[in-house]
């Protein structure tokens, strides 16, 4: 049996961890090239990377700050220096930050929707030119937080827009034959969740109580749905929000 993403080019932002990380990895093991986009961490991509050609995949590490608009051409075009053309490109790169009501400034919003919204709008703007004739695969990672998560309202805000923009986009992008889902995944053990001190709180005691499954989510719970949809498996799927969460009690 062949590799559900044999010949194609995936860009995947934010990989040098986390959901990100192991999207891209994924890939590879599907027969994709992978551009591991990584804004601060060059180790960290680079790492990836280097899990990726052990294995006998094609990866290359390109920084851009998915935030900046000139960051954002610069890494389609050395994508296509590298790999010739782009096939698929994941939104994962995000920022996340909670804060009350009393606590929100211009810049604590505008931080989060540059990234989480803004960025994701131009980058897909660049995979829709990038695509060609032959179509394309765009996958947003959102979330499950785009509503009910106290001292989240900025942040869900951006992730209610993601899903908002996958819908839309899927309707106008579909006659070129460009397919535009979203994954959104539920709490997830990342390095940036056990930083936070997240993965040993009370809050994850509380959403694994009204989780049927019981638990917190893995970021190899994640990336197997991005390759679906990235694959012919799901051809005649788009517009979707797939919720990764381990279920949700009424």
């Amino acid at each position: 049996m062949g590799k559900k993403l044999e010949g194609k080019v995936a860009i995947v932002t934010g990989a040098s961890k986390g959901i990100g990380a192991s999207i891209a990895r994924h890939f590879a093991k599907e027969g994709a090239k992978v551009v591991v986009n990584y804004a601060t961490s060059k180790e960290g991509a680079e790492k990836v990377v280097k899990e990726i050609e052990k294995e006998g995949g094609k990866a290359v590490a390109v920084q851009a700050d998915m935030s900046k608009p000139a960051d954002i051409k610069r890494l389609f075009a050395e994508s296509k220096k590298a790999f010739k053309t782009v096939d698929i490109l994941v939104n994962n790169a995000g920022v996340y930050h909670f804060a009350s009501l009393e606590e929100v400034t211009p810049e604590h919003f505008h931080e989060m929707f540059n990234l989480n919204v803004l960025g994701l709008i131009l980058a897909s703007q660049e995979a829709a030119k990038e695509f060609g004739e032959h179509g394309g695969n765009i996958i947003n990672v959102s979330s499950v937080a785009t509503v009910g998560i106290v001292h989240a309202g900025v942040y869900s805000a951006t992730k209610a827009a993601v899903d908002a923009i996958t819908h839309t986009l899927s309707q106008e992008l579909g006659p070129k034959k460009i397919r535009v889902n979203s994954i959104n995944p539920g709490m997830i053990e990342t390095e940036g969740t056990v930083s936070g001190g997240f993965t040993n709180s009370d809050f994850r005691r509380e959403i694994e109580k009204t989780t049927p499954l019981g638990r917190i989510g893995q970021v190899d719970d994640v990336a197997p749905v991005a390759v679906f949809l990235a694959s012919d498996d799901a051809k005649w799927v788009t517009g979707e929000t797939i919720f990764i969460s381990g279920g949700k009690k009424n």
